[in-house]
């Protein structure tokens, strides 16, 4: 069932159905002082991309959020009238599944492992398997329920990885650069979809990325990252920011920012 659709907004009236606020953020590994007074607001709704040199602590902050990486300041989740969200839906896709590409575990096998906790030669509730295809459904990939892991081409492998963080569909997804390695056609495939899905469920999509074509064409806001948050704002606003210039060195940025002018004036 698709969420209630909304606009999202401002961020002092977000009316979405979760929104994601880090204040004062920071993580320290042993002497190494990772992120520092990081301040964010994930608007409901949005897709933000994090964006930032090798290093810059873009992951460790997706997995701070999840709780896997002990962190300073507050993470705040709130609901739709403002208020408080203490334990939301998170889900989370990887940049890569380590797995026995020789192994005959299929795409349903997979989703049994997980869905149901059981092997899907030993268990299988009634009616799972139109459920798991309901699932691949969302992101295109059903006719892949049979498929071998090994068997999946990069972009298939992400889809299935991208429904699997769907089931159920949460308030926040999290995308640690889930397209690296992938084609073009898988590229396209992939965000394409990420779009439909955050506009048909009203996700809040936080997504790492190095794909900058893709942050440019698709995000709502481009936060760059490196320790601490450096700048943020719209892809055309980023495409004239000086310290991202700097910080990436492509003048395609510029070359954007001038089309986008162009496209105004017409």
């Amino acid at each position: 069932m698709m969420r209630e659709k909304h606009t999202a907004c401002c961020q002092n009236s977000c009316h979405g159905l979760c929104c994601t606020k880090i204040e004062n953020f920071g993580v320290t590994f042993g002497k190494t002082q990772v992120l520092k007074d990081v301040n964010l607001h994930i608007h409901c709704g949005e897709l933000t991309a994090l964006i930032g040199p090798n290093g810059a602590g873009k992951s460790t902050l997706l997995k701070s959020i999840l709780g896997e990486v002990k962190h300073t300041g507050e993470l705040k989740f709130m609901d739709a009238k403002g208020e408080k969200h203490d334990k939301p839906l998170i889900g989370y896709v990887p940049q890569h599944l380590s797995f026995d590409t020789g192994s005959p575990i299929s795409v349903f096998d997979l989703f049994m492992s997980c869905l149901v906790k059981t092997p899907s030669w030993l268990y299988k509730p009634k009616g799972i398997r139109k459920k798991v295809e309901e699932s691949l459904a969302k992101v295109k990939a059903e006719h892949l329920i049979d498929r071998r892991l090994g068997a999946l081409s990069g972009g298939e492998l992400q889809r299935v990885l991208l429904a699997l963080a769907l089931e159920p569909v949460p308030h926040l997804l999290l995308l640690d650069e889930p397209v690296s390695g992938i084609d073009q056609n898988g590229l396209e495939m992939f965000y394409n979809t990420l779009i439909e899905l955050k506009e048909n469920y009203d996700l809040s999509i936080i997504l790492v990325s190095h794909d900058l074509d893709f942050v440019l064409r698709y995000a709502d806001r481009v936060v760059l990252i490196k320790g601490t948050v450096l700048a943020s704002g719209s892809p055309l606003e980023m495409s004239k920011n000086e310290m991202l210039l700097e910080t990436f060195g492509m003048s395609w940025f510029k070359d954007y920012s001038d089309k986008n002018r162009g496209d105004s004036n017409q």
